[in-house]
């Protein structure tokens, strides 16, 4: 790709849920930087969406990423951006980039160490370029903080304790209900949602490298043996669903909301005119879908609610990493960096980390 910051860059998307519709944004904000060219989705609905509002010839949508990796199919564009399901991602990567795509890649990389390392194999084969979305570097508050480590600001860095709270219905709505509730399905839980996380440790402690990890965690709380007495399968129906803090009722239909996560219930929702309408699809929704069901016992889910990672690095500094699904506190992550020139009667140092995800799920 040529080193040109006037040039205008094309790309095709690969799966088109939240991330790749808030990726395909960049065309419609800054048009002389990035301009799609084709999308590629199961669902009819939203190929609809984006055709309409990016103006794709019906030629360049696709239900099938395969089409566009087909020896037959010219390469349409610069890049590839693909955010597909996590399971996906190896696959895709590696077939568009033998194609000649540029490939933009949302986290996780992939689910396996194996295909981690093929995916970047086959871009170096190619001659493409490999990113992958841990876009909470680019923060400037993070970039800030790698700087002031860097300059040994006040002192040596000596350990970071990170924790990232999840959040009580973002953790119910995603892991639980959602796309991400069981680990044959998708991955585990801390891959899923704590890349980031295990990533900004990793950033910040550079140059030194980790030597050993620990790590324990488990599904604690949504199971059937913490289902409340008599509580029914869905929410809709539930004699203790006012109660519950996990109420689907609560959640989806409680406030008139015609983006995530409602949007993620209602794929169709662009398709309303207002919420009134819009609620009575979320209803059908929960009537009959996942997102409906009781959190305990009936979501078929298996991933850990909580997990605590521990790195020692190879000058003896430090970090924990703790993800916990119980907090009022939606991805609002928070790092306390510890060096050894701080005074003892000096404040902690806290750092909040905006959460871009929230608007787009993750």
């Amino acid at each position: 790709m040529e080193a040109n910051e006037n040039r205008q860059i094309t790309g095709i998307i690969v799966g088109c849920g939240n991330r790749g519709q808030n990726y395909a944004e960049y065309a419609r904000y800054l048009p002389k930087s990035f301009r799609l060219i084709a999308i590629a989705d199961p669902r009819s609905v939203v190929r609809k969406k984006l055709q309409k509002i990016y103006s794709l010839e019906d030629k360049y949508v696709y239900d099938d990423w395969r089409q566009l990796a087909d020896s037959n199919v010219e390469r349409l564009a610069d890049c590839a951006l693909i955010t597909l399901p996590d399971r996906e991602h190896h696959e895709a990567a590696v077939q568009l980039a033998k194609k000649g795509y540029h490939i933009l890649l949302e986290k996780p990389m992939a689910t396996k160490i194996e295909h981690c390392k093929e995916i970047v194999q086959v871009c170096r084969d190619n001659n493409v370029l490999l990113t992958v979305c841990h876009v909470l570097r680019y923060l400037p508050v993070v970039k800030k903080i790698k700087e002031l480590l860097d300059k040994n600001v006040i002192g040596k860095l000596i350990s970071i304790q990170h924790i990232e709270p999840v959040g009580f219905w973002h953790f119910a709505h995603s892991f639980v209900r959602g796309n991400w509730h069981n680990e044959n399905d998708s991955c585990f839980s801390l891959l899923a949602k704590c890349c980031h996380d295990l990533d900004l440790i990793q950033y910040w402690m550079q140059p030194r490298r980790c030597t050993h990890i620990s790590s324990f965690g488990k599904l604690m709380h949504f199971k059937s043996e913490n289902k409340p007495k008599g509580a029914s399968d869905r929410c809709l129906t539930c004699p203790v669903e006012s109660t519950c803090p996990y109420s689907a009722k609560k959640i989806y239909m409680e406030k008139p909301n015609m983006r995530w996560p409602v949007s993620v219930v209602v794929p169709d929702i662009e398709e309303s005119e207002n919420w009134d309408q819009v609620k009575v699809k979320v209803k059908n929704a929960l009537e009959t879908g996942p997102y409906g069901k009781c959190v305990y016992g009936d979501c078929n889910n298996d991933v850990v609610d909580q997990q605590v990672v521990i790195l020692n690095f190879d000058d003896g500094a430090t970090a924990t990493m703790q993800m916990v699904a119980f907090t009022e506190q939606i991805c609002q992550r928070t790092a306390r960096i510890n060096e050894s020139m701080a005074k003892k009667s000096a404040p902690p140092w806290p750092l909040m980390i905006p959460a871009p995800e929230q608007s787009v799920s993750s």
